[in-house]
Order: C-alpha cells, then sequence, then structure tokens
C-alpha cells in the first residue's frame, strides 16, 4: 500500500514544484498530502471499531450472533476432524461396519478462521478482565 502512495505522491510532489516557490510551504504540503492516506485510514478502522462496538450490544441473533455462530461452527469442525472422524473411523474399523465416505475438511482455511477468532476472542477476555463489557 506504501509503494501505492509513493507512487501517487511523487507526481504530486513534482506539482507543488511547480506551483510553490517557498521550500517551507512546499514540504509542508508535501508532508500533508503524504500522511492524508494514513489518517483517512486510521479514521475508517475507528469507525469500524464504532460499528462493531455497537453489533456486540445488540441482542438481536442476525446482528451480534453471527460472531458466536462462526465460533460454533469451527468448534465443531475442529472437534469432527481431531476426535470425531478419528473414533468413528476406529469404531467402524473395530466392528468391520461399512459406511459411506465421512466428510473431512479443509483445516488449513478452518485453521485461518479459528486462530483469528480466537485473537478476537483474547481481547474480549481481556475486556471482560478490565471490567469493560458486563
Amino acid at each position: 500500500m506504501f509503494d501505492l502512495l509513493g507512487k501517487l505522491v511523487d507526481p504530486v510532489s513534482n506539482i507543488l514544484d511547480k506551483v510553490v516557490e517557498d521550500k517551507d510551504q512546499k514540504a509542508k504540503l508535501a508532508h500533508e498530502i503524504a500522511t492524508m492516506a494514513e489518517r483517512h485510514a486510521q479514521e475508517l478502522a475507528r469507525g469500524q471499531i464504532e460499528i462493531n462496538k455497537e453489533e456486540a450490544k445488540s441482542r438481536n441473533i442476525f446482528i451480534a450472533g453471527w460472531r458466536p455462530f462462526v465460533g460454533w461452527t469451527c468448534g465443531l469442525a475442529l472437534f469432527w476432524h481431531f476426535l470425531g472422524l478419528p473414533v468413528t473411523l476406529f469404531v467402524t474399523g473395530w466392528f468391520d461396519l461399512q459406511h459411506p465416505p465421512l466428510p473431512e475438511f479443509d483445516m488449513q482455511s478452518l485453521m485461518t478462521v479459528l486462530l483469528g477468532m480466537l485473537g478476537l476472542g483474547g481481547m474480549r477476555t481481556f475486556e471482560k478482565f478490565k471490567g469493560v463489557t458486563k
């Protein structure tokens, strides 16, 4: 992203060289332009944080319930992959039972989602510890 910003700032700086005579004013304007995108990104992040706070306060399952749903889904898939499937295969093999092909999950994708949620869960635990939430 910063490479893209550099590509955008350089032409603007060249225009400033032609338009603005004062070197200090030119440097100040160039700095303002260079930091504008970063400030905008920070404002967007703050806005998203506020939206997340409002979602978390909601009692409507369709607003605040999607995170627990994804967490339970990941937990069930993880349970199936590491415990359910091996035990099922063992029991059916032990008793020589026939069974249809059992589902297997893409663990790389699952772990990406699960680890991301666990990171968010860690922040939630920190908030509860600090007494920020109920």
